[in-house]
């Protein structure tokens, strides 16, 4: 099932009703061509998944590959304003930020996703000690990612490893020898 927003100024989703049924929510942010987001939700038939990605063509891609999976759904649309708008406060348990565009000139890095701003939506959508995984193959751009981290206390950084299904970036890059780079972070909740 696609869904696109008819309505872009809409509330909050109901996830509830959007799934038709109550599961934990973990969330593709760029789900590109679907893979992912189709092992992922084929593994894990007790949680429900969503794909987040605007480019129409990697939508129709990711909707055709999980038409058969109940749990997964996908939506058009901007990651920001899906974070801001779309997704309720403390909605999701997991998101999966893997291999987003590194935008690698310098006169582009204002065009990255991952800034002071992105982790303070992914921290209000998150659940208590949900976790937000990034992958990148870009080494400036993981240093990027570290440097903002230092600033950002929200999050702590996890020493788990992964058994996460690859994403076609991923075997791609990995084809070619490139070095990738995961990190886990779970969210901290505010001392009170």
């Amino acid at each position: 099932m696609i869904d696109l927003l008819p309505d872009l100024n809409a509330a909050e989703l109901d996830l509830e009703e959007l799934f038709g049924r109550a599961a934990p929510l973990e969330v593709d942010l760029g789900c590109g061509d679907g893979s992912f987001l189709r092992a992922l939700a084929a593994e894990h038939p007790d949680r429900n998944f969503l794909g987040i990605e605007r480019l129409l063509h990697r939508v129709r891609s990711s909707h055709r590959k999980a038409v058969d999976l109940p749990n997964v759904r996908v939506i058009r649309s901007e990651t920001l304003f899906v974070l801001r708008h779309i997704l309720p406060a403390g909605s999701v348990d997991a998101f999966y930020l893997l291999f987003p565009d590194p935008w690698p000139k310098r006169r582009h890095h204002r065009r990255r996703l991952v800034n002071a701003e992105f982790f303070s939506a992914i921290w209000n959508c998150l659940r208590n000690q949900g976790s937000l995984f990034i992958a990148t193959d870009h080494d400036d751009y993981f240093a990027a990612i570290g440097k903002l981290l230092q600033n950002t206390p929200q999050f702590a950084p996890t020493d788990r490893d992964w058994a996460l299904p690859p994403t076609t970036f991923e075997k791609r890059f990995r084809m070619v020898g490139l070095p990738i780079h995961r990190l886990e972070l779970r969210k901290i909740s505010p001392v009170t």
